[in-house]
């Protein structure tokens, strides 16, 4: 109704005749229409239907009826929705704009047949001819025109066969004409020789269509390499430059093809910003190269990883990043330690927090929730001071009404439970209270990467038995889970895949 609307298609109220087929169409094809498309449903109908099918068809008219099998185009009527969903699924694996190599490459057959049959009508005139050329008593070898006629035919009925899809979209209209010169040139290799040389030069067709410059901003997740999604592990297995983050583990950064260049960031105290600006510029110089570039974030890339920063710095640079979400250490690390982060009638509130702010100065301390659950990142280097400022009373804001507010703090018998290395082989979590948390950790030494659970909710599945802390070493979060679902794949088999990818490459 739309377009009816807006003039694009006229409506003509009016019931069916056979001469509105060689009536209602364009002037050019002396009024006979171009098509017919049949809507109409309905058994009542079905006589009509197959009467101007049948004329149709008569009249050499292009016909397609709906719902009718025997009179269109159709699926039998075993999956119409489904027929729809692979032609655009098979579409979507086609290069953009793919419908215009279909004409350029239709144009050259074309152009081929048409000079094939103007050069044989101009041999049949000369022979007409009262007065013989020099030339016609000349030997007529293979090598001549149906010889020439035959491997053009034959150069392009290859590339269409063989030639990559991308490769064959990089071909112009200027290309068309190169290729008809050269195929009538008797100098070009094309023309003079029984092989199918390519008249044009295939390098620079490749360059034509090489990848374009790509910023990818990627999360590793907590640690183990089974917990990389999909579109991460295939990042890190095509980018040509990776850039990662000084806590990415080692299990990950085992999974990069040994061709690809890898600069870790060379973060320590009081070098972070320099370090950040370090890594934007090589990625900018990378992408100026034309390559792929990932940059390999810990967990996600959103939480606490400066990924909105980057995507903003490399947008304005002309680059717009594309960006793969991380499972986040912050809900998956105390999930791995035992600690649900909400749990009916426990906690029902969840904030993640950092023990670091800009500069490295100390953010504000959350107020104290006795339903909440904080999860603190990049907070166990001054684990000391966080906890002396959850436990005091401190004033919270400005005079409000001359009246002073106090933040609610944190009771020093919270439950807590510092969880390092999630995931990984070496995991180790320490269970205590805010009151022997720093005493704990400054015992048993620091394992980063890690963070701080604190809230009612880590006592929920797991306790301390009276003890001021407790240590729990390992990991075992993926046993049984290998004969069931594979879902564990250790980082050596990792390797191995990357390997054997990296070795199909070369060859």
């Amino acid at each position: 109704m739309n377009q009816i609307e807006g003039g694009q298609v006229k409506w003509i109220k009016k019931n069916f005749e056979d001469d509105d087929l060689t009536n209602l169409g364009r002037d050019e094809v002396e009024n006979v229409v171009d098509a017919v498309f049949v809507t109409m449903g309905g058994k009542e109908s079905l006589a009509t239907r197959t009467h101007i099918s049948s004329t149709c068809r008569r009249l050499r008219i292009p016909v397609n009826v709906f719902d009718a099998p025997n009179l269109c185009i159709t699926t039998s009527g075993k999956g119409c929705k489904l027929a729809t969903r692979i032609r655009r699924e098979v579409a979507a694996l086609l290069p953009q704009n793919f419908g215009s190599v279909v004409e350029r490459l239709g144009t050259i057959r074309r152009r081929i047949w048409e000079e094939d049959h103007r050069s044989q009508t101009l041999e049949d005139e000369e022979d007409d001819l009262p007065a013989q050329k020099p030339s016609f008593n000349q030997l007529i070898t293979e090598s001549d025109h149906s010889a020439a006629k035959t491997r053009r035919i034959r150069w392009l009925s290859q590339i269409c066969e063989y030639w990559p899809l991308r490769r064959l979209a990089s071909i112009t209209d200027s290309d068309i004409d190169t290729i008809l010169q050269a195929y009538s040139s008797p100098s070009h290799p094309s023309a003079t020789t029984q092989t199918t040389t390519s008249p044009l030069d295939i390098s620079s067709l490749d360059l034509r269509v090489r990848p374009v410059p790509r910023i990818i901003l990627a999360g590793s997740g907590p640690g183990s390499p089974s917990l990389l999604t999909l579109a991460t592990h295939r990042a890190i297995q095509t980018a040509t430059v990776i850039l990662a983050d000084k806590l990415v583990p080692s299990p990950i950064l085992d999974l990069i093809p040994r061709r690809t260049p890898l600069h870790i960031a060379r973060k320590f105290p009081g070098n972070a910003e320099a370090a950040q600006q370090e890594l934007l510029s090589l990625g900018l110089e990378a992408l100026q190269k034309g390559e792929t570039v990932l940059r390999l974030k810990q967990g996600d890339p959103y939480i606490y990883g400066r990924g909105s920063e980057e995507y903003t710095w490399f947008k304005e640079k002309g680059f717009k990043p594309i960006v793969l979400p991380g499972i986040t250490s912050a809900l998956s690390a105390p999930m791995f330690a035992g600690v649900p982060c909400t749990s009916r009638g426990v906690s029902d509130q969840v904030l993640i927090c950092t023990g670091t702010g800009r500069k490295g100065k100390a953010p504000e301390p959350p107020a104290y929730g006795e339903g909440k659950t904080v999860v603190f990142l990049m907070a166990l280097h001054r684990i000391g001071e966080l906890a002396e400022s959850l436990v005091a009373s401190t004033v919270d804001g400005e005079e409000d009404g001359g009246e002073r507010r106090k933040r609610d703090v944190w009771p020093k018998e919270t439950p807590c439970a510092v969880v390092e290395r999630a995931s990984c082989h070496d995991q180790r979590v320490i269970r205590s209270t805010l009151e022997f948390v720093v005493q704990a950790v400054e015992n048993e030494g620091s394992r980063p990467p890690g963070l701080l659970v604190l809230g009612k909710a880590c006592e929920v599945l797991k306790g301390r038995g009276g003890a001021r802390w407790v240590v729990e070493e390992g990991f075992d979060g993926f046993e049984g889970l290998d004969d069931v679902i594979g879902l564990q794949v250790g980082a050596g088999e990792m390797r191995e895949m990357a390997a054997e990818r990296e070795n199909a490459t070369a060859t």
